[in-house]
């Protein structure tokens, strides 16, 4: 997201020198053939190597996009370019990995952009706040200085809604973009800021500094629905409506891979996972592969195992978007995402599907 967690600059100058993503261009806007007839979809991620975002690269290394007949190049936004779902609207990209709050954003802007598959539960993030801040709660967060990843993002978002939620009004405390992963850690140690809200692997190093602990906890799925009421789905893959209605059988084939890979996710260990991804994903500046897998282990409950939107989760993304003024008008949920493609994949497959669906109005 210039909306979503930054990426690890360290961690993606490797994975490009890996090949591991690949650049794209910025007029792909459309599927083409790849030799062989197999289509091909620009997909990019808002921080490839976060966890939260973890299966989209997965699925790649698992040979699921292949297994299932589609080509997905995949590519990762970059700190001050352009966000992957700005890049998917502007038709830049086919896909965007993002949060499933833009659609709703989207929409109340009059563009049509919906959720295809839908990966996590919770957004993965953490409040992490040093010991002399006293906050535990939005309530505390009243003359602090919060650290997000860059204003207008969705950690900012969700920084002004636990406020909102506890009565706090964003004009009784202070609000600066600090990015991810060393930036991050950095504006925690200096005093720059008093909390900062992030994800895994940033977490992890935190934690090990010293310099900060998790005092609110948005990185499961039980954790979000205690601090927010309800399941926040934040994960997912967004596209443009009038894209996924001409590429239907591409956007199942993504779906396919996906839902596949969810499953996968739900089958085994973090450290099956780890051993899965790019080396620069789970060891690098910041992290210990060791500390990867420990932190996986912790946070693996945001992702879901099927890809269905779960009930109440829109509503709860709905909600929020309001309490904090980002939406004022109406907005029709059935058109923020379907669930049609995963249950599909599902039943293809023969997969047991666990996650209650969302219903049309969220």
């Amino acid at each position: 997201m210039s909306r979503r967690p930054a990426t690890v600059a360290a961690s993606l100058l490797a994975v490009l020198a890996l090949g591991a993503v690949s650049a794209c261009s910025s007029n792909s806007g459309s599927t083409t053939a790849s030799s062989g007839g197999t289509p091909t979809v620009k997909l990019m991620v808002g921080g490839i190597d976060k966890q939260i975002y973890l299966p989209y690269q997965l699925a790649q290394n698992l040979g699921f996009y292949k297994k299932y007949g589609v080509d997905v190049q995949l590519s990762t936004e970059q700190d001050g370019g352009v966000g992957a779902e700005e890049a998917m609207a502007s038709g830049q990209v086919d896909m965007a990995g993002a949060w499933y709050n833009h659609t709703i954003e989207f929409q109340a802007k009059g563009k049509a952009v919906e959720d295809v598959v839908q990966l996590s539960g919770a957004p993965g993030e953490r409040e992490m706040c040093t010991k002399k801040s006293g906050v535990t709660s939005g309530a505390d967060f009243k003359g602090k200085t919060l650290g997000v990843t860059d204003l207008g993002s969705g950690t900012d978002t969700l920084t002004q809604f636990l406020a909102a939620k506890k009565g706090v009004k964003t004009s009784q405390f202070h609000r600066i973009g600090v990015g991810a992963g060393s930036t991050a850690i950095a504006a925690l140690q200096n005093g720059k800021v008093d909390c900062v809200m992030t994800t895994q692997p940033t977490v992890a190093a935190i934690q090990k500094k010293g310099v900060g602990t998790s005092a609110i906890d948005l990185a499961t799925t039980q954790g979000a629905t205690a601090a927010m009421g309800g399941a926040y789905p934040a994960a997912s893959v967004l596209a443009r409506t009038d894209w996924v209605n001409a590429h239907k059988d591409t956007v199942q084939k993504v779906v396919d891979a996906l839902v596949a890979t969810m499953h996968w996710i739900n089958s085994h260990s973090a450290a099956d996972i780890a051993n899965k991804l790019p080396a620069s994903f789970v060891s690098n500046q910041l992290v210990t592969k060791a500390d990867y897998i420990t932190a996986l282990t912790e946070d693996k409950g945001q992702f879901l195992p099927d890809g269905i939107m779960p009930a109440g989760g829109p509503k709860t993304s709905l909600a929020t978007e309001q309490l904090v003024g980002n939406v004022k008008g109406s907005v029709d949920l059935s058109k923020t995402f379907t669930n049609d493609f995963a249950v599909q994949a599902n039943k293809t497959e023969g997969f047991k599907t666990t996650t209650t669906p969302a219903g049309p109005t969220g």
